[in-house]
């Protein structure tokens, strides 16, 4: 009797994967058309008519006579704009340096101490509190400040009378007027780093404070091991923007000193005002614009720069 052997199995034929479906991104390019176009006609176009005006000579009316870098040559050899940028960086101390140190400092005393002991209300009452001054306009607190510190009837100099100190024109002395003005903006600006940092702090786990304080972790260990390294994004963010608006810094040096008393709070940003408006040299202000504005896009770069690399070895 003949054995048959069992027939083979047909093998199975594996069916190839399908390919994953490209996602077509024309469409979203529909949702930033808006943005785009009003970037476009508010920033690009001012800019590039700025950088055009600032190769001429043209007091605002009638036709522009072009100098080609003759303004450049000039503002490159002129000591009050180089004045202008040393004034600038002890505005970026006071703006954007102090307030993120006195700032982190806070936001981690609120957070990890006053909101442990007292209740997140109160802490929420206090980061309020710092951050009342970026409320109000920067007109008002202006005039404000300007009688705190008025040399005849201010409040500061008869505050320090009490101790028997002389009054003193603080902001019409050349050599107070720009701490002055310092002092006044690391008021302005400390509830900025406050809000941000404390916001930063709310995607930090508990368990490693927790951690930390079981093993007998010193509030500044905790803040110099957990706080600082977590919230590193957020430190970033606030040396960047802080850094740009005291580059620009307009409205307070308009309110409170004019960039007197003989250019001694003078900022570019003014230095730019006075040539467009006062002195109707607009070729001349627009240069000194371009120039102010190259160096924040500078700024802008570096910042992000130095925050990529420190993402990519993270």
């Amino acid at each position: 009797m003949a054995v048959h052997a069992p027939a083979a199995r047909p093998k199975a034929v594996r069916e190839p994967e399908p390919r994953p479906r490209r996602r077509s991104t024309g469409g979203y390019w529909v949702f930033l058309l808006p943005s785009a176009v009003l970037f476009t006609a508010v920033i690009l176009v001012p800019f590039l008519m700025n950088i055009g005006i600032s190769f001429t000579r043209w007091q605002g009316i009638g036709d522009p006579r072009w100098l080609g870098i003759d303004n450049y040559t000039r503002l490159f050899a002129d000591e009050r704009f180089w004045a202008s940028f040393r004034n600038n960086v002890a505005l970026i101390v006071a703006m954007a340096i102090v307030p993120t140190v006195v700032g982190l400092v806070l936001a981690a005393t609120l957070f990890d101490y006053v909101g442990k002991k007292f209740g997140p209300r109160t802490a929420s009452t206090l980061r309020a509190a710092y951050y009342l001054p970026q409320v109000l306009p920067i007109a008002i607190a202006g005039i404000v400040w300007g009688w705190i510190m008025h040399p005849r009837y201010g409040a500061l100099n008869a505050f320090l009378g009490l101790f028997g100190a002389e009054p003193r024109s603080w902001l019409g002395d050349p050599g107070w007027a720009l701490p002055s003005v310092m002092l006044i903006m690391v008021w302005f600006q400390i509830g900025y780093p406050v809000v941000i940092f404390m916001a930063g702090l709310q995607r930090v786990d508990p368990a490693l404070y927790e951690a930390a304080e079981m093993d007998g972790a010193s509030w500044w260990r905790r803040f110099w091991h957990i706080t600082i390294p977590q919230i590193r994004p957020e430190i970033y963010v606030v040396l960047l923007t802080c850094t740009i608006a005291a580059l620009k810094v307009f409205g307070p040096i308009f309110v409170l000193t004019r960039g007197g008393p003989g250019g001694a709070t003078l900022v570019p940003s003014y230095f730019s005002y006075q040539n467009f408006f006062e002195k109707a040299n607009v070729g001349y202000g627009a240069a000194i614009a371009t120039v102010l504005t190259l160096v924040i896009i500078a700024v802008t770069v570096f910042f992000l720069r130095i925050q990529d690399n420190e993402d990519g070895q993270s």
